[in-house]
């Protein structure tokens, strides 16, 4: 790790033997310091785009635009980048059958049923919740306006492209459940932007 490593070695040495998910834990500490790596990335490339633009920033607009580019890093390094840290390192998997991917809606999280409680919440409810942000921030970063649809079918299509990496980086399980639930999420996301700002742009 190269910020979080005294996180991690505190945590790794309080926690370890007493959380009952502790390789959760470890994956959030682990995805949290690579967003910071890949945020400061994306910032210095911010900026040297709107020098070369010559514009001037606003602050509350690269407010908005900082907090969505670190909850995308951080969702794709908690779903799909989760083993290593530079894109280098990230083995590629294109000989593994279709038939490793769930085509058909809600079997897998019904099953989880009868399962873990932990796994079925955030099978349902913990798919949602990761993309309230998205469906939230979409419309307030946007120059137009961005109705439900558009809100929902990017949100689909995010959640479809983080499916693909998951099953060619094996990194996760290709689910068509992931999906719904996704964007569901970002859809909620959404109407709760619209119910606490209208349709009013604020930038």
């Amino acid at each position: 790790m190269l910020f979080l490593g005294p996180l991690y070695q505190y945590a790794q040495a309080h926690l370890a033997g007493y959380v009952n998910h502790w390789p959760l834990v470890k994956l959030a500490i682990y995805s949290l310091d690579k967003t910071l790596f890949y945020l400061l990335i994306a910032l210095v490339l911010r900026w040297a785009y709107l020098r070369l633009r010559h514009q001037r920033p606003r602050l509350r607009g690269e407010l908005r635009w900082g907090f969505f580019t670190a909850y995308l890093i951080l969702l794709l390094m908690l779903t799909v980048f989760r083993n290593h840290y530079f894109p280098w390192q990230w083995p590629v998997y294109l000989q593994r059958p279709l038939s490793d991917i769930n085509f058909v809606p809600l079997v897998n999280t019904i099953k989880l049923r009868f399962g873990s409680p932990v796994d079925l919440w955030y099978q349902s409810l913990g798919n949602v919740v990761w993309f309230l942000p998205f469906g939230f921030g979409l419309p307030a970063l946007s120059k137009r306006h961005l109705g439900a649809f558009g809100v929902g079918w990017r949100a689909a299509l995010l959640s479809l492209l983080i499916e693909g990496l998951q099953f060619v980086l094996y990194t996760g399980v290709a689910d068509i459940d992931d999906v719904i639930f996704n964007t569901i999420g970002g859809l909620v996301g959404y109407f709760i932007y619209r119910v606490l700002f209208g349709r009013s742009k604020r930038r």
